[in-house]
């Protein structure tokens, strides 16, 4: 398999960031650089495809990315991410043999080789209720049925976004409700570092802009969803105040 005519990891990053992306030169790659305040972009491998853009947030540069991709497959990555070239051989292997899955999700380690979350052991569909854990680097996706199915990221939620979370988990629902099928497999295709700008730390924003993910995914059953997920095993530990904000979305 030839894996830059198959494979397009697409980056999204800041200007003064770029420099931190480690591209893998067995795949095409393709850099989206959020520039708004029109900042010098340092100099990079003539192979690698690079767009600018003068807005900022992340959905908006994962929307370019897969607007701007012409291979079979894509992985997002972003400026902290060290894909591992073994675990992306064995998704893109199960993705050839399996041309009725159109997501995959995979897993990732930090940087001293554990595991980044607590992911399921066994590989299984992926449904409305097991995918609100996503992180966008671990999904591996088929470009022409996403495509053909009209799906993109929402514009709204995301990292420079006021609705902040939930750009991954939407995606993937707006896909499982278009028809199309995605799969979970426990094959760790990333490292990525354990102390993010990410990581949530279950302030009163972070609860509210959690809620506004349900009410995106689930309308007017939102509240009931989002009770099931404070009940859910190990119960989410909210406190009993941000559980509440949690649950009626304000």
């Amino acid at each position: 398999m030839n894996k830059k005519n198959t494979l397009t990891i697409g980056y999204s990053t800041l200007a003064n960031r770029v420099q931190n992306i480690k591209f893998l030169d067995s795949v095409s790659n393709l850099v989206v650089i959020q520039n708004p305040d029109s900042l010098q972009i340092p100099k990079i491998d003539s192979e690698v495809k690079v767009l600018v853009l003068n807005s900022r947030g992340v959905t908006k540069s994962r929307n370019a990315v897969l607007t701007n991709t012409d291979s079979r497959y894509l992985l997002f990555g972003d400026d902290d991410i060290t894909f591992i070239e073994s675990g992306i051989d064995s998704a893109l292997s199960y993705l050839e043999s399996n041309p009725d899955i159109s997501i995959l999700l995979l897993q990732a380690v930090d940087e001293t080789g554990k595991l980044r979350k607590p992911y399921p052991k066994n590989a299984h569909n992926l449904q409305l209720t097991n995918s609100a854990k996503a992180a966008t680097y671990e999904m591996l996706i088929r470009i022409d049925a996403i495509e053909a199915a009209g799906i993109r990221f929402d514009e709204n939620f995301g990292a420079g976004a006021k609705n902040y979370l939930g750009d991954e988990y939407i995606f993937i629902a707006d896909a499982i409700r278009s028809g199309l099928k995605g799969r979970f497999l426990p094959i760790t295709i990333a490292v990525h570092p354990a102390e993010s700008s990410g990581n949530l730390r279950n302030s009163i924003e972070d609860v509210v802009a959690r809620s506004k993910i349900f009410s995106r995914v689930f309308g007017v059953w939102a509240p009931i969803m989002r009770t099931l997920f404070i009940l859910k095993p190990p119960a989410k530990k909210f406190g009993l105040r941000n559980s509440i904000r949690f649950i009626f979305g304000k």
